[in-house]
């Protein structure tokens, strides 16, 4: 099993990743994107298809994270939204939260 400090930087590559979908979806005016599971799990290739709408509700808060149902990882994290193909988590571990926070793309600088 990861640490919780692992678990978090995969979920935070995988959020970065999808930012760079979120933008070129945007670009080519799109209103849904096929995104990558952000779940702790560093060898997951699943995607979710995702309206941009919701995509953006969820990075208004660095905390969250799109993940396939079944990928939740309770010890981080808990279940905010069930959606039919995916889940939003919001982080409960004290230091799973402050990582993602400190690598999340659209912190802005102090």
């Amino acid at each position: 099993m990861p640490t919780r400090a692992a678990i978090a930087r995969n979920e935070a590559f995988f959020r970065a990743v999808n930012e760079g979908i979120a933008e070129a979806s945007e670009r080519f005016e799109s209103e849904e994107a096929e995104f990558l599971c952000e779940c702790g799990n560093e060898d997951c290739t699943h995607r979710l298809e995702v309206p941009l709408e919701e995509y953006e509700q969820v990075r208004e808060s660095p905390t969250q994270f799109l993940v396939k149902r079944g990928h939740v990882l309770p010890e981080v994290e808990e279940v905010v939204v069930r959606r039919r193909r995916y889940t939003i988590v919001d982080k409960v571990d004290r230091v799973a939260a402050q990582i993602v926070r400190r690598l999340n793309p659209r912190a802005r600088p102090a």
